[in-house]
């Protein structure tokens, strides 16, 4: 154990410090480390591998699938890329999908969706879109996304930080309102914050966020990485209060610890 955690001091980057043990194999929830004893996962590599270690079905569709055809380019088609997209629409509600790699990454390019729908439909001025989030939010840890943290561990010595974010108090309604200006392109949510210990909105909140968006023609963009698909008794996080965001990022999802943003196709004159 010692060499290993000593080689990886040596080496590895100080963005953690992890626990004195070293993990060797695993089974199902349960883990190994190199002295032989014996845990059960509750980290569950922070939920993405929820469905537990060495499943023999997981196990055995990835070893069919690299023995046929691994990575191929997005400048030419496959045959696992269409149904894994029309299973993702059906399951969210979508009109279509965007698979990325992370969490982060999704939420950058929901922000960029957001940004040009504002100024190719919306009519905002190129450069000038305001995105809205919200305080004690969690979506990433790009450069952009830490730059509109309330943390500020996650902000202090990457500085400088771009312009176009304005944050609100998470839960209130009426403080999204007043936020909106003529340039607003989205507001992006979590349905339930979780950097913080799990924090639920008030009963109604994200229902009365999604009219407001609505009615002041405002992308409603929800961040359901954390909250995945049914962790929360619904589908969707969103599912228990009747909305259907104009964006879903949503991670971790099915078998795979992946991360996208599905976007809906433009409704009509009054936006999305």
């Amino acid at each position: 154990m010692g060499d290993m955690i000593a080689l990886e001091d040596r080496y590895a980057a100080r963005n953690y410090d992890p626990f004195p043990v070293v993990l060797t194999e695993g089974s199902g929830a349960w883990l190994l480390d190199d002295r032989g004893r014996r845990y059960l996962d509750m980290l569950s590599a922070y939920s993405a591998t929820s469905f537990g270690h060495a499943h023999p079905r997981l196990v055995a569709a990835l070893s069919r699938q690299a023995a046929r055809l691994s990575v191929t380019s997005r400048v030419i088609h496959n045959d696992r890329l269409p149904p894994f997209l029309a299973r993702l629409c059906e399951l969210t509600g979508m009109d279509r999908a965007l698979p990325m790699n992370t969490g982060a990454e999704a939420v950058e390019t929901a922000i960029k969706c957001a940004r040009k729908w504002a100024h190719e439909v919306k009519g905002v001025p190129d450069g000038a879109a305001q995105i809205i989030v919200c305080e004690d939010n969690f979506h990433g840890r790009t450069s952009t996304i830490v730059g509109f943290s309330s943390e500020p561990q996650y902000r202090r010595g990457f500085g400088p930080f771009g312009p176009g974010f304005v944050r609100v108090r998470f839960g209130d309604a009426a403080a999204l309102e007043a936020a909106i200006g003529p340039h607003t392109a989205a507001f992006l949510v979590e349905p339930i914050q979780g950097e913080g210990g799990i924090v639920v909105p008030p009963d109604g909140y994200l229902a009365e966020c999604a009219a407001i968006c609505r009615h002041h023609r405002v992308l409603f963009v929800a961040d359901e990485v954390q909250t995945g698909l049914g962790r929360t008794g619904r589908m969707l996080a969103c599912e228990h209060e009747g909305v259907l965001p104009d964006a879903l990022v949503l991670g971790k999802a099915l078998r795979r610890p992946a991360a996208g943003i599905r976007l809906p196709r433009p409704r009509g004159s009054q936006g999305s």
